[in-house]
């Protein structure tokens, strides 16, 4: 299929297009703000407990009532489809024993020695980390509190770098004792088991933010049984880890950056201490099997409205959106280790996203985690090495008919990329076309309900996408989904302008996204010469001399049942010569990839 047509009243209009006024000097371009629809819509329907849905507090929610815990009888689950709570009665940890012939091991109640050691006066850090100890005695060197200096237990003057001493003695004092009654707290407030969000299904559970905090404090103090190890075909080698000891060493990079995630998080159990949060979160592993992909090439949906700015964020600016997170499969990826970028970041600020790490396994190509209900506890500045806490946050966002934050988080992992090159392989283009699409559906919502999305150049860091394919890309998905996309550049005043150009020459032409994924030799390269304006870049972002001839790849092949792994993503590429990627794209008289 190709459309001369269309081809040819583009390239007719290349003079006109060029001689346009120049963008004004406002941070934005695109569809304005206040024109967006759907601003603040629930971004899922109201709780509801079902087989794929498991509701943890007692139904219906009345708005000004205390939620209370559901069942109302303990139910324990100690098996591989549900999260090994470290309260069940069925989680024995072996003790020394002095008997008659000697020193030998007994099994004990876990949760017994949880709360020995807890209950036992703390009042320094290394009675804490002795306490973590007694109930954790196999994985003292894969915890990591053996090395000689530590962000948090290792001495009370570490603790007074991260607290100053007045904060520091309050903590011990008073801090402590709180998130520890907190996880205590934990058989009368979860009396439910916790389903794992398991690959290939939907599935989502329902929790308090006062189940979460518990959730979180047991998190904070490691009693999740079977949780720290990550040894290949370990029981839990495919989920990511809960207990915080990775973050309560020091012996990795960006010290700084762990403390200040640290006090991050002792700001948010001082918040939820002082005051039990009365809010829910719906946490819902979305997938889409291979009959319920779209078939790209022949969508008849139009690009959706774009609002693109070179200010602002996600998680404040995008408040009442659809918001990305730009995941790790490993949901939440290094926020428990040195890791301080966009997802890690959005993590440590909203805390009640780091328990979805207690129960979503990794994520597979079509699948997405989305979180509704969460709330943000604390201002920061800065990223990666210079990220900062600056305090506290009050967050105003209203609640659904649930009791959720209208705040709902999509958290969809970019292919890591081998090299910049394989990212526009058919395959490639497909798979992170089809992961943006499952993050954007709304499953359960009609089409005129659906609120935007706010994103930004997804996987285009340390995973090397290009950040002019990967904004065309989420247009696309978003269009598709039926959504408008409001995108942040992060202060790229030039990304802001090109994909500005991309997006209005080509609604302006009413190119589909079919006609995006088919895009015919004849057509893309003229496409994409024209939206950028002569103006190409490499895929570093480094202006060029060359004239623009960026060629979108077909997405044409449709014999595929699963998409590939990332290696499979660079068969079919032509080897072209390093130093000029871009060549990569345009091959004389045919298609440059092979199907």
């Amino acid at each position: 299929m190709s459309y001369p047509d269309v081809a040819l009243q583009i390239e007719d209009d290349l003079e006109t297009e060029e001689s346009a006024s120049p963008p004004s000097v406002a941070s934005w371009r695109g569809t304005a703000m206040s024109e967006l629809k759907n601003r603040y819509s629930p971004g899922l329907p109201p709780v509801q407990a079902s087989a794929n849905h498991a509701v943890l507090f007692q139904l219906p929610v009345s708005p000004g009532s205390p939620l209370k815990p559901y069942p109302h009888v303990s139910k324990d689950r100690w098996d591989s489809l549900h999260v090994r709570m470290p309260s069940s009665s069925l989680s024995l940890y072996p003790v020394e024993n002095a008997g008659k012939d000697g020193e030998e091991k007994q099994l004990r109640p876990r949760w017994e020695l949880v709360q020995e050691a807890l209950l036992r006066p703390i009042t320094s850090s290394k009675q804490l980390q002795d306490a973590i100890f007694s109930y954790n005695s196999k994985y003292m060197r894969a915890l990591g509190f053996l090395h000689t200096r530590h962000i948090f237990l290792a001495s009370n003057t570490s603790l007074r770098t991260i607290l100053g001493t007045r904060e520091s003695t309050k903590f011990f004092s008073t801090l402590l004792p709180q998130i520890i009654g907190l996880a205590l707290q934990l058989p009368s407030l979860v009396t439910g088991p916790i389903p794992l969000l398991v690959q290939n299904r939907n599935q989502s559970v329902s929790l308090t933010q006062l189940q979460v905090a518990s959730l979180l404090a047991n998190a904070f103090l490691c009693t999740f049984p079977r949780r720290n190890t990550a040894k290949r075909f370990s029981e839990y080698y495919k989920y990511p880890d809960i207990n915080f000891n990775r973050l309560f060493h020091s012996s990795q990079k960006r010290f700084s950056c762990c403390i200040e995630k640290l006090r991050c998080l002792i700001h948010y159990f001082h918040r939820v201490c002082t005051k039990s949060p009365v809010g829910v979160l719906t946490y819902s592993r979305q997938y889409l099997s291979p009959s319920q992909l779209p078939d790209w090439t022949i969508s008849k949906k139009f690009l959706p409205h774009l609002h693109i700015s070179s200010s602002g964020t996600i998680e404040k600016e995008g408040d009442g959106f659809l918001q990305v997170d730009f995941a790790n499969k490993m949901v939440g990826g290094g926020v428990l280790g040195s890791g301080c970028v966009q997802e890690e970041i959005r993590f440590i600020i909203c805390p009640e996203l780091i328990v979805s790490r207690l129960f979503t396994e990794e994520l597979n190509s079509t699948e997405a985690l989305i979180v509704t209900g969460c709330e943000r506890y604390s201002n920061y500045v800065g990223y990666g090495d210079t990220f900062e806490w600056l305090g506290d946050y009050v967050d105003t966002t209203p609640r659904d008919s649930s009791g959720r934050r209208l705040c709902t988080v999509a958290a969809i992992d970019a292919l890591n990329l081998p090299s910049v090159t394989a990212q526009f392989a058919p395959n490639c283009l497909r798979r992170e076309l089809n992961k943006a699409y499952t993050g954007f559906l709304g499953m359960g919502l009609s089409a005129d309900k659906l609120s935007p999305v706010a994103t930004g150049n997804w996987g285009c860091g340390a995973f090397r996408g290009d950040a002019h394919l990967k904004a065309l890309l989420q247009l696309m998905a978003a269009g598709q989904a039926d959504r408008d996309l409001v995108y942040f550049t992060f202060g790229d005043t030039q990304l802001r302008d090109d994909v500005y150009e991309i997006h209005a020459m080509l609604t302006n032409h009413g190119i589909t996204v079919g006609q995006l994924a088919h895009a015919s030799p004849r057509t893309s390269p003229m496409l994409v010469k024209l939206a950028l304006k002569q103006v190409p870049r490499d895929l570093t972002g480094n202006k060029t001399r060359a004239p623009a001839s960026l060629t979108l790849p077909s997405i044409t092949s449709r014999n595929y049942q699963q998409t590939p792994s990332v290696s499979s993503c660079q068969f079919g590429i032509r080897s072209v010569p390093s130093h000029d990627p871009l060549n990569l794209l345009k091959q004389p008289g045919s298609s440059i990839l092979t199907h």
